[in-house]
């Protein structure tokens, strides 16, 4: 009997963890175009810090990750059990926080393109420490936002299930995510690096010396790249959040890009919602940025 009980209890379990697996499997395809979001952003955080820093500043923003993750999944199935109307309210609060943050650097780029720059040189002479410590806290705070649409999106496809279900799902989602996330940042950021060890090595040719060649001409390029894609994520993130949380929004995206895929092209249909959303977001940042800056010329005038 204790032989039978034992195996009944082994069978249940490996049963559970296969429908752990299938549901964690399920929830990552749906959270897979914020987590694409999600590695643009986190390299884009990088740039600006010296080579020999990059590796520990994505160590620290991988380890504020995780203590991201281990706030929001617990948070998330509380919220959810207690107060569900209150998921979509702050999720447009932090989708706004990032339309905002995007609207900030379009800002910058556009009417101080050489103050940035200059300032950030200078805080890496002066003060790395604080410079370092500033990008940190900026990539794990949108780290926050991104992972709390991931966790919620990963809740929204166990939501039917029991309470052991879900912790375990959103735990495994929790985890993979930020590994995979943060280890093709520091792979990314190492480019060069891998470029340069693969020169240096003795007697090298062929295949090895074109690999080390391409990635020291790439490594530069695709940083450049990823800092606009990560500000271009920022929109579409963002303004998907709000589009979303604004149902009549949503449905007129919706309409207008299935009304102008049926009189151009078919394939138009899947791309304008994100083109589309990525304009509200601007539209959003734009208009809290100028809001801020009415507000601060106001402040000193009233005191």
């Amino acid at each position: 009997m204790a032989g039978a009980s034992l195996l009944s209890l082994l069978d249940d379990i490996a049963t559970l963890l296969d429908d752990i697996a299938l549901m964690s499997k399920t929830a990552a395809k749906k959270t897979a175009g914020v987590l694409g979001d999600d590695l643009a952003l986190n390299a884009q955080q990088v740039t600006g810090v010296s080579a020999d820093r990059e590796l520990p500043v994505v160590w620290a923003v991988a380890k504020g990750s995780f203590v991201n993750k281990l706030i929001l999944v617990p948070a998330a199935l509380l919220i959810s059990a207690l107060m569900p109307f209150l998921i979509t309210p702050l999720l447009m609060l932090g989708g706004i926080f990032l339309c905002f943050e995007g609207a900030q650097k379009v800002v910058e780029k556009l009417f101080h393109s050489e103050q940035p720059h200059d300032s950030e040189a200078n805080a890496l002479i002066v003060d790395r420490v604080n410079y370092e410590k500033d990008k940190i806290k900026g990539a794990i705070r949108t780290d926050f936002i991104l992972s709390a649409e991931i966790i919620v999106i990963s809740l929204g496809t166990v939501a039917a299930q029991n309470l052991t279900m879900q912790l375990s799902v959103l735990s495994i989602i929790a985890v993979a995510m930020t590994i995979g996330v943060y280890g093709l940042v520091a792979l990314i950021v190492k480019l060069d690096d891998i470029g340069l060890y693969l020169l240096s090595t003795p007697n090298v040719k062929g295949f090895k010396k074109a690999l080390g060649s391409s990635l020291l001409v790439i490594a530069p390029k695709l940083m450049k790249v990823l800092a606009v894609a990560g500000t271009i994520a920022m929109f579409m993130v963002g303004g998907g959040i709000l589009t979303h949380g604004w149902h009549s929004i949503s449905l007129w995206i919706n309409a207008l890009s299935t009304d102008i895929a049926a009189v151009s092209f078919s394939w138009l249909e899947y791309i304008l919602p994100s083109v589309l959303s990525a304009l509200f977001g601007l539209i959003a940042g734009t208009a809290v940025v100028l809001l801020g800056m009415i507000a601060a010329k106001i402040k000193p005038k009233s005191s």
